[in-house]
C-alpha cells in the first residue's frame, strides 16, 4: 500500500474528516435490508472518531432527480448509528447553511452523515464550484468508498483534488487484495468469469487472457466461445456476431489456457422442474438449452485450481439462481474455499452475481477477500484506471 497514501500517514486528531463512503444500500419501508457495506466502513468511521478526528460522512443514495425525500440519508445514517453504536449525528443538506451549522456544532469524535450528494447535480457532473463547497466542510479528504471509485463525481474524485487525500481502511483493503490478486500476484493465476454475454465482458476477457495464466469462461458467454470452436449449441444463449471475437481471444499466442469444457447440463427451457440432462459437448441437441458445467468439466476445473497460486472470480458459471444448475459454481467455490482455508490459494472474488452466488453456497466468509464493489470492481478486472482510487496516489 505504499503508493497510496493512507490514514497511516496523517494526524487526524481534531481535524474535520470529509469521509467518502458507500451508503447506497438497500432499503425496504424505509429501512435498511442488508448492512454489509456498513459494516465494511464502519472500522473506518470509528478509528477517525477514536483518533478524536469530526468524522463527516459523505455519500450517494439512488439516482435522484433533485431533492427527494423518499432518498434521504437519514435511516441509513440510523443504521450506522446501530452498527457502530454510536450516536450519528444529521444534516438536511450537504452544503450550504445547514451542514456548515452541523459541523460547526461537532467536537472531536463525534459523527456526523450530511445529506444525499446526488441531490445536487454538481455532484455527478464534478462541478468545480461544488467541489468548493463541499471543501470548505473539511480539512482532509478520505475516500472509503472503493464501489464507488469508477466514478469522477464531486465527492468521489473532486475533492481529492481540493483536499489532503487519504485512502480508508476499507478502500486500503480492497486494494491491497486486488492488487494481491492481478497486479503482483502470486503465479500460477486461474480467473473465472461467468455472466451471460460475451458483449458485457469483452475487455474483461481480453484483459485477463493476457494477464492469467489459465482463464475459464461460464455462463452464457460460454456458448459463444463453443460456437467459435464449431460446436453446436442447440437453442442456448449465444452471440454468433461475436464468435470471430472470441476466437481471436482463445487462440490469441500469448494468452491464458482456456480449460476443455467435455460435457454441459441442458434442459428444454430454464425452469424449476424441467427434465435436466447431462451430455457430451459434441452431443447437444438442437431443442435443449446449456445451462451448466458437467461433471468432468468441473473437474478439469478444479484441476486447474488445484494447480493454482491465486483465483480471481468474477460472475458465476451457470444460471445459479435455478437449482439444479447451481451445481457447478457451488462445488468449485466450496473446492477454492476449501484450498484457501488451507493456506494453498489466494482467493478474491466481486461482482453481485458473484457475491450472491458464493453467499448461496455458503463459502463467502471462506475467500481470502470477497469485493461487495460492482461497477468499480468490473473496471478495475478490466485494466482501467479508477478516479477514486488515482487521486489517491503518492506522487
Amino acid at each position: 500500500m505504499s503508493i497510496f497514501r493512507t490514514l497511516d500517514r496523517v494526524d487526524i486528531s481534531g481535524k474535520r474528516v470529509l469521509l467518502r463512503v458507500d451508503l447506497n444500500v438497500p432499503t425496504e419501508d424505509g429501512k435498511v435490508t442488508d448492512l454489509t457495506r456498513i459494516e465494511r466502513q464502519a472500522p473506518t468511521i470509528t478509528e477517525i472518531a477514536d483518533k478524536g478526528g469530526k468524522v463527516i460522512l459523505l455519500s450517494h443514495f439512488g439516482r435522484p432527480k433533485g431533492r427527494d425525500p423518499k432518498q434521504s440519508l437519514r435511516p441509513v445514517a440510523a443504521a450506522v448509528a446501530q452498527v457502530i453504536k454510536r450516536p450519528v449525528a444529521f444534516a438536511e443538506d450537504c452544503v450550504g447553511a445547514p451542514a456548515e451549522a452541523a459541523v460547526a456544532a461537532m467536537k472531536p469524535g463525534d459523527i456526523l452523515c450530511l445529506e444525499n450528494t446526488r441531490f445536487h447535480d454538481g455532484e455527478e457532473k464534478n462541478d468545480p464550484a461544488f467541489v468548493a463547497e463541499l471543501a470548505k466542510l473539511g480539512d482532509l479528504w478520505v475516500n472509503d468508498a472503493f464501489s464507488a471509485a469508477h466514478r469522477a463525481h464531486a465527492s468521489t474524485e473532486g475533492l481529492g483534488h481540493q483536499l489532503p487525500a487519504y485512502a480508508g481502511r476499507g478502500m486500503q483493503a480492497e486494494l491491497d487484495a486486488l492488487g494481491r490478486a492481478l497486479e503482483a500476484p502470486q503465479r500460477p493465476v486461474t480467473a473465472i468469469v461467468g455472466g451471460a454475454k460475451v458483449s458485457t465482458k469483452l475487455d474483461l476477457l481480453q484483459n485477463l487472457a493476457e494477464k492469467v495464466d489459465m482463464l475459464v469462461v461460464g455462463g452464457g458467454m460460454a456458448n459463444t466461445f463453443l460456437l467459435a470452436q464449431g460446436v453446436a449449441v442447440g437453442k442456448s444463449l449465444a452471440e454468433p456476431d461475436l464468435k470471430e471475437t472470441a476466437k481471436q481471444i482463445f487462440e490469441k499466442p500469448a494468452g491464458a489456457y482456456f480449460p476443455a469444457i467435455y460435457d454441459v447440463v441442458v434442459a428444454p427451457a430454464l425452469a424449476r422442474g424441467v427434465p435436466v440432462q447431462t451430455v457430451s459437448i459434441t452431443s447437444v441437441p438442437a431443442d435443449q438449452m446449456i445451462l451448466d458445467f458437467g461433471p468432468m468439466t468441473v473437474a478439469e476445473i478444479k484441476k486447474c485450481i488445484r494447480d493454482s497460486a491465486t483465483v480471481v472470480w468474477n460472475g458465476p458459471l451457470g444460471a445459479f439462481e435455478i437449482p439444479p444448475f447451481n451445481d457447478a459454481t457451488n462445488e468449485i467455490a466450496q473446492y477454492v474455499a476449501e484450498l484457501t482455508e488451507a493456506g494453498r490459494l489466494i482467493s478474491v472474488a466481486g461482482g453481485g452475481d458473484t457475491v450472491a452466488a458464493l453467499n448461496a453456497a455458503g463459502v463467502a466468509d471462506k475467500f481470502t477477500y470477497v469485493s461487495t464493489a460492482g461497477g468499480a470492481f468490473l473496471e478495475w478486472m478490466e485494466g482501467k484506471s479508477l478516479p477514486g482510487v488515482e487521486v489517491l496516489r503518492v506522487r
